[in-house]
């Protein structure tokens, strides 16, 4: 429980939400959209958010879909983290989904929670990063389509006031094949040394990251390595492994080189499996 009162309000409609968010920000109340609400719950008891007011997306149809439409794929932003993985529509977000956190965790957390998350994990980016998703945003102009790559540098990048409705992908990545690998340094529910996620298209290999930095990311450049068929596996994924972007994290669950040995092991494992070529 918070030790604060809040207000709490359930908008029908996308358009309800936001005029609510508009009202009550002009009011001073700091309004928080909410669907899972445990990062608000969570970061309210350490004193770390205060919002006086919270909008329950949840009861948006909108914010519920899943299913195949034409030749896309959508995934309403207020559907859990377990409703993903158990509908199977979207097998590789839904297996991202399913490594995240405890099962009693992902019957609460939502797909835009995790998102949006301050959390630098964010495990559910990484399947819509590899497959050029599509985020769909609700907020004072509209509803807007965004490519991921537009929208997320390091975190989720959405104007005062706006919240995720849903993520549209093409419906030809729901049948490629992909690996997903959550390196932990010992208990089987923990913060991750590494969260890999590898995808293998008609033409190249895609990879994302979490848990390596400080942030979730895909590179291009580590990407054109681990392409380079006129080196070997072990090459390749040296090579990407140097073009690394940002400082990788050092802290108690592992050193930075340790990081680096678990991540070199990991993606030379995926890309065996996929390519079923061997050292």
């Amino acid at each position: 429980m918070l030790h604060y009162n809040i207000d709490y309000y359930e908008p029908s409609s996308i358009s309800e939400a936001v005029k609510l968010f508009d009202k009550l920000d002009k009011e001073g109340k700091k309004p928080l959209y909410l669907a899972g609400g445990t990062e608000i719950l969570t970061l309210g008891r350490l004193n770390q958010i205060y919002t006086k007011a919270v909008i329950d997306v949840k009861g948006i149809p909108d914010c519920n879909v899943q299913g195949l439409h034409r030749n896309s794929v959508v995934v309403g932003a207020a559907l859990t983290l377990t409703q993903i993985f158990e509908a199977g529509v979207f097998p590789f977000l839904g297996e991202a989904c399913v490594r995240i956190a405890d099962r009693t965790s992902r019957n609460q957390i939502t797909l835009g929670g995790n998102l949006a998350s301050d959390i630098i994990y964010r495990e559910a980016v990484l399947p819509l990063l590899l497959t050029d998703a599509t985020i769909v945003i609700a907020g004072n102009d509209g509803i807007r389509h965004v490519p991921i790559h537009q929208i997320f540098n390091e975190t989720l990048c959405l104007n005062p006031g706006e919240f995720v409705v849903q993520i549209i992908a093409d419906s030809q990545y729901t049948k490629m094949p992909f690996v997903i690998e959550k390196k932990r340094k010992s208990e089987r529910v923990d913060y991750p040394l590494l969260t890999l996620a590898v995808l293998k298209t008609d033409s190249s290999i895609r990879a994302g990251f979490s848990g390596l930095c400080a942030f979730p990311f895909r590179s291009s450049a580590m990407e054109k390595e681990l392409n380079n068929t006129s080196l070997t596996l072990k090459e390749r994924v040296d090579s990407a492994i140097r073009l690394i972007p940002a400082p990788v994290i050092q802290d108690i669950r592992g050193s930075r080189d340790y990081r680096l040995f678990v991540l070199q092991y990991t993606l030379l494992d995926a890309l065996t499996d996929l390519e079923g070529v061997r050292l």
